[in-house]
């Protein structure tokens, strides 16, 4: 969604200029934006380690992945600026709150990308520059954005933001979206926010104001599936939300929140002062949409039990 939020508020002044990059053989896109003629390639990879299977289960890598691919695009077209297109909540959010004993998550953040451009630049000879145009801007104000000011605004609902793979996620023979997930969560809380609306039947779990996990799944998707994991993933997405929300109401984060201005001011460049403002309001803003999203759920929903700071 970010990408094409984006994506299209930058071709109000960059047109032809804008080149579209994306990883895989498979363009989602296809059907959405038919007949339009845009820069837009998709560049497959594959990655192996030597003789043994590569398994990555955390995902990280696909930050490496992603800057890595856009660099080498920037260096095929002479291009300078990659643009970034993850509003603040996912560049900044996974490095602000950690998952169980996980170590933070530092793939979008400035931080790493500024390390990137050195990488690349010392590997090609060709400086460029990550710009995060979004990034004190929450996912929902992106979105809001782009249906109030471009032509294709309402293309948004034909984008997709879960990362669950088809047989997990099948109803009827359908792939949807699980509803759960971290990503469908923040999905979910920016469309409302955004005063934006989408059918239930997109997510698998279609009724998030249940009174229990179980009963939030589509009625005809199987049981059996309804599996730990998948609530463990779900409990995970909301508390990340829920604690992201609530952080800077602790007085333990105050180090947290002045070493993370510090690191963000350092490499965008700015004042500390600048970054921790900037931070603080997206934070506030944060807050809100989540507290807003979780009242229109209803004092029984399965969620809001979880999340601790919505019910304050």
């Amino acid at each position: 969604m970010d990408s094409r939020c984006v994506a299209g508020l930058l071709d109000r002044t960059l047109g032809d200029r804008l080149i579209r990059v994306r990883l895989g053989s498979r363009i989602r896109d296809a059907k959405a934006l038919p007949q339009q003629r845009q820069p837009f390639t998709s560049i497959p990879y594959r990655v192996r380690a030597g003789h043994r299977a590569f398994v990555e289960s955390t995902a990280r890598s696909r930050g490496f992945k992603f800057a890595l691919i856009s660099g080498l695009a920037a260096y095929l077209t002479k291009a300078r600026r990659v643009l970034v297109p993850e509003s603040g909540q996912g560049a900044l959010g996974p490095a602000l709150i950690t998952v169980g004993q996980g170590y933070a998550d530092y793939r979008s953040h400035p931080l790493f990308t500024g390390r990137m451009a050195k990488f690349l630049d010392a590997l090609l000879r060709h400086k460029v520059t990550f710009d995060f145009t979004q990034l004190w801007q929450t996912k929902a104000e992106t979105l809001r954005d782009f249906t109030s000011s471009t032509k294709s605004g309402d293309s948004w609902s034909q984008t997709w933001s879960c990362w669950q793979q088809t047989r997990q996620v099948s109803v009827d023979g359908k792939k949807r979206q699980c509803g759960i997930c971290a990503a469908c969560l923040l999905r979910r809380m920016s469309v409302h926010a955004a005063g934006l609306k989408e059918a239930p039947e997109t997510y698998v779990w279609e009724n998030l104001g249940a009174a229990s996990f179980e009963r939030g799944a589509a009625p005809s998707f199987p049981k059996r599936k309804i599996t730990r994991a998948l609530r463990e993933y779900a409990i995970a997405g909301t508390l990340h939300l829920d604690h992201l929300a609530q952080f800077r109401h602790s007085a333990s984060n105050a180090g947290m929140l002045d070493l993370f201005s510090f690191q963000l001011a350092g490499s965008l460049g700015i004042k500390d002062t600048e970054a921790r403002g900037k931070l603080d309001r997206l934070l506030t803003q944060h807050e809100t949409e989540w507290k807003d999203f979780m009242g229109s759920l209803g004092n029984n929903s399965f969620l809001r039990h979880w999340a601790v700071g919505a019910r304050k």
